[in-house]
């Protein structure tokens, strides 16, 4: 799924955070001034700053909609605390891949001022103020609400268009205190994307000899994994991958933005107008993919006894009975390979239960061959009359073999020391 497969928000301020709502869903609580300062020549860190000085602001982004609010945290709590309060992870924390869910993001406001005249201020913002920054980035989030793309229903990863509309928020968002009692806030810019910012899309497209045509009947997992290669040191992501199997090198200085999106659109081109389908599920569950599966598979042959030439044509078989109900299996090559791999590892089982039968089985043949071999030496013992005939006939064994023995032990006896 795209950024255009699932249609964006409208950049707003939410309902409460308004003059027109009388600002009734905010509730700001600044520190009194004596509780704010900052004292340079301190000799412990502790005590350069005020317990109030980490009291902080912040604006909140819900990337998904667009909606734009406003709060503040507690500065008596302590400064650890301070993920705990904020409605999202602020930007500068985040990579340039995912944005976690559920997709908001803060910016943290600045409230320290210095000049030569008055030393370090601090200004905190009144809600009339937050609003007026509210309404002023409203352009710039809806340019990153419409440019992050979409990898499902609550998925979103960073675009360039996204990230350098996110720099213009937090350029709008620095204030900048004038001693006459100006507006705060610098007027937005519209940046447009550096080119040191590459969309992982436009790689493939300047590359596609690189490009894996699995990745055309890849699943979810498949290409969730390989956008996610983290090499110990060079690029990652999805051109890392493809320049590290194919022994080339990227130029340093570039970051890029879309891997998974810019996957999952490969394979949608790949696919055509079919949808893409997890083989194991559509085989499993469905009843067309049972009646596929029941009619291509060999009759009375196990998959461990199928070569690699009779997977391909299973394949080809189930893909064509999909492509008929206007799907395309993801994962299928591998779902088939997975199962001839387990059926071949019972039978492996199977062979190790029966080479341990086999050998209970000798261990107790060697004990009672030599339990009818002191029998037998016994019998011959008492010289009873016995023709070899009857003591072989007893013992199961041919005529020759008592005589022989009893030739030995005759020979045992008439053996001086023996």
């Amino acid at each position: 799924m795209t950024a255009t497969d699932s249609p964006p928000g409208t950049a707003r301020v939410l309902t409460g955070y308004r003059p027109e709502d009388g600002f009734m869903a905010v509730e700001l609580d600044p520190p009194p001034a004596e509780y704010v300062w900052h004292d340079e020549h301190a000799e412990q860190q502790e005590q350069r700053y005020g317990p109030g000085a980490g009291y902080h602001q912040w604006l909140a982004v819900d990337t998904r909609d667009g909606a734009v609010w406003f709060g503040d945290t507690d500065w008596r709590a302590p400064r650890d605390d301070l993920g705990g309060q904020l409605p999202g992870p602020p930007r500068r924390t985040l990579g340039d891949g995912a944005v976690p869910a559920p997709g908001i993001m803060v910016q943290l406001l600045g409230h320290l001022a210095h000049d030569e005249q008055r030393g370090c201020t601090w200004h905190f913002f009144t809600a009339e103020e937050l609003h007026a920054l509210a309404v002023r980035i409203l352009p710039a989030v809806q340019r990153l609400v419409d440019s992050l793309h979409r990898v499902g229903p609550d998925e979103a990863e960073w675009s360039a268009e996204a990230a350098t509309a996110w720099d213009d928020i937090e350029q709008a968002a620095t204030p900048v205190f004038d001693p006459s009692g100006g507006s705060p806030w610098p007027a937005l810019h519209t940046t447009p994307v550096p080119p040191w910012r590459v969309e992982v899309g436009a790689f493939l497209a300047s590359n596609p000899g690189l490009c894996d045509p699995s990745w055309g009947l890849a699943t979810d997992a498949e290409l969730d994994a390989y956008a996610d290669y983290r090499p110990e040191s060079g690029y990652g992501g999805v051109p890392g991958r493809m320049c590290s199997t194919a022994g080339r090198q990227i130029e340093e200085g570039f970051t890029f933005y879309g891997h998974r999106a810019a996957l999952y659109a490969y394979r949608a081109r790949a696919c055509g107008d079919r949808s893409p389908a997890d083989a194991a599920v559509w085989l499993e569950t469905t009843e067309t993919g049972r009646n596929a599966w029941e009619a291509a598979r060999p009759p009375a042959a196990s998959l461990a006894d199928v070569p690699d030439c009779v997977l391909g044509f299973l394949a080809e078989e189930f893909q064509n009975a999909a492509h008929a109900d206007g799907l395309a299996l993801m994962g299928l090559d591998a779902y088939l390979r997975r199962l001839r791999a387990e059926e071949r590892s019972a039978v492996d089982r199977q062979l190790v239960r029966e080479a341990a039968e086999i050998e209970r089985l000798e261990t107790m043949v060697k004990d009672f061959r030599a339990a009818r071999n002191r029998t037998v030496t016994r019998i011959l013992a008492w010289a009873d009359g016995r023709t070899d005939e009857e003591i072989a006939r007893l013992a199961s064994l041919p005529d020759g073999y008592v005589g022989d023995w009893r030739a030995r032990l005759n020979d045992e006896r008439t053996t001086p020391g023996g």
